[in-house]
């Protein structure tokens, strides 16, 4: 079989779609899919108030959506405030600071009661139950990923219509290794295993200090400090462990002084 049709069906059964379309990358995905969503008459967006990705807001704004930012609890979506919105868009990360995930099944039962698009950002979600819900999935295979094959990405759907109007107005614009991103594909389910075990055993290890949504699963460990005491003792740990971090504030993880263990950008060895 060829490659590319390999990564395609691969994605489909990922996201439980049947119809997948590969992308240059994850921003042509969530620009396609914002233009698809324009294109189906909605002016209105919705996007989480922390934890999403800094296009989003980029493109609905050269799209001309009215930008409704969500109060979240560290990027979870408060689903009263998304109860009273209706006739919108919304474009969320599935796994919220890459931290822990949100409640999809939820999330799309509230969109699919107030006539909400949903569109489910899955990049870091890829490979659980969270990936399957949408009206469209998309997401990126590029550097740090579940799919870390450091190029590409994908935009999923069920409804034809809105595919052919995908497959129009998306285009690759430069070679792709399919080979490559179907070998990354397929080491999914071990990738995961190994960022869940690393992730269980951090938060283990630092569990006298406090760690937002400590009992949600996911992968990056976000551990909020209160002093400059505290935060040195975390990053002192991140240079003993050799863990990569980020420190927040920060609008792709939280806003709350915290440090964010990035084990997302960890390799298996």
């Amino acid at each position: 079989m060829i490659p590319k049709q390999e990564c395609i069906d691969e994605l489909k059964e990922l996201t439980s779609k049947k119809f997948v379309l590969l992308t240059q990358r994850g921003n042509a995905s969530i620009q396609s899919a914002l233009k698809l969503a324009k294109g189906k008459g909605f002016d209105k967006l919705l996007v989480q108030d922390q934890g999403g990705w800094i296009t989003y807001k980029q493109y609905a704004e050269k799209l001309k959506f009215s930008i409704h930012e969500l109060k979240t609890d560290c990027g979870l979506v408060d689903k009263g405030e998304l109860r009273k919105y209706d006739k919108a868009v919304l474009l969320i990360n599935s796994l919220p600071a890459y931290a822990y995930y949100e409640n999809m099944e939820t999330v799309s039962k509230i969109c699919e009661q107030n006539k909400i698009f949903l569109i489910n950002d899955s990049s870091g979600s890829i490979g659980s139950k969270e990936t399957r819900y949408g009206d469209v999935v998309l997401g990126s295979f590029g550097k740090w990923k579940p799919v870390n094959a450091e190029e590409g990405g994908f935009i999923a759907t069920d409804n034809e219509q809105d595919f052919h109007f995908l497959e129009k107005i998306s285009t690759i614009s430069g070679p792709l290794d399919f080979n490559k991103i179907l070998k990354h594909l397929k080491a999914l389910p071990e990738r995961r295993g190994f960022l869940d075990a690393v992730n269980k055993r951090l938060k283990k290890e630092l569990k006298e200090l406090e760690i937002i949504h400590n009992d949600k699963e996911g992968i990056n460990v976000v551990v909020k400090y209160n002093d400059a005491a505290e935060k040195e003792k975390i990053i002192n740990y991140c240079h003993a462990n050799n863990l990569p971090y980020t420190e927040c504030p920060r609008y792709i993880r939280v806003l709350e002084k915290a440090i964010c263990i990035e084990v997302k950008r960890l390799e298996m060895r």
